[in-house]
């Protein structure tokens, strides 16, 4: 447990939290990308996030769309394969192979969700797990948990960039996750518990099939809402003056339902906003991954 003096050093007056937005984060990671994409252009190595899509929903091939336009800006390539809405699951392997063996491909992911019809996980294990830019192919998610390199969760990766950027303690603080699902909670925890300056946390990870779970986020000095239920974090659930990071939302149409209650910026010190705190670091770190994988790929 930490001192009095450590669990109030991000206390501010009531209602008066320290925003935590990701943008920021997301521009400095995105900096950091462009100018390692620029080195391999240099080389003559342009780069490349390719992408599928399988059918049409409307969402799904408005978030391929802003990883287009954000390739573009990159100087990346970014191929990419529309399947439609009928296509079979081996026609999906077919073209995650194609791009497997482009050794112009360096990146790649299936948008999520497919299809009924279809295995995402299937569809996963697939891929390279070299150009697994979302981190999740069941090789690199052992990678993280015994501390190789390789490819990391995007969303985990996102909040450990957005705490280090803000300069906000990890190492030897409790972190307390509410939320065990394999995209966020777990892989999250496995990255927070590993020695580095940025991590190095007490990683404790509950989840709502723990009787009291309130009784962990109370004494969190970090707590990170992945549960994906509207709401559940409610200011009494908050110890004063910690950090409190909303990253399990679900929507109700186009209208966003995040985790966290805004009241509990009233009694955290810091928090992420509503809208425009993890999501933008996700997908900045897509790209992070990917220029990552050329450069291996380029040794």
């Amino acid at each position: 447990m930490t001192t009095t003096s450590e669990s109030t050093e991000h206390h501010t007056p009531s209602g008066a939290a320290r925003l935590l937005p990701g943008a920021p984060v997301a521009e400095a990671v995105l900096a950091d990308t462009a100018a390692a994409a620029a080195r391999l252009r240099s080389r003559g190595i342009t780069p490349s996030l390719a992408t599928i899509l399988v059918g049409d929903d409307d969402a799904s091939a408005g978030y391929i769309a802003i990883k287009q336009r954000q390739a573009a800006a990159l100087g990346f390539a970014s191929p990419h394969v529309h399947l439609p809405a009928t296509a079979t699951q081996t026609e999906l392997h077919q073209a995650i192979a194609r791009f497997n063996t482009d050794p112009g491909v360096h990146g790649l992911l299936v948008q999520y969700p497919v299809p009924g019809h279809l295995d995402y996980d299937a569809a996963l294990q697939t891929i390279d797990p070299d150009k697994d830019v979302d981190g999740m192919h069941p090789l690199n998610m052992g990678r993280l948990a015994v501390g190789l390199p390789g490819p990391l969760p995007c969303t985990p990766a996102g909040i450990e960039a957005l705490l280090a950027y803000y300069e906000i303690p990890v190492a030897g603080r409790e972190v307390v996750i509410l939320g065990r699902g394999a995209t966020l909670g777990r892989p999250l925890a496995m990255l927070l518990a590993q020695k580095r300056p940025t991590a190095n946390a007490a990683v404790t990870v509950v989840h709502t099939g723990v009787p009291d779970w309130a009784r962990y986020t109370r004494r969190a000095d970090i707590l990170v809402a992945a549960a994906g239920v509207p709401g559940i974090v409610q200011p009494e659930h908050v110890k004063p003056g910690a950090v409190v990071i909303g990253a399990g939302v679900r929507y109700d149409g186009r209208r966003l339902l995040p985790d966290v209650d805004e009241a509990c910026a009233e009694v955290a010190g810091a928090i992420t906003p509503r809208v425009g705190g993890v999501g933008p670091t996700t997908v900045a770190m897509l790209f992070r991954n990917a220029v990552r994988a050329a450069e291996r790929a380029s040794q």
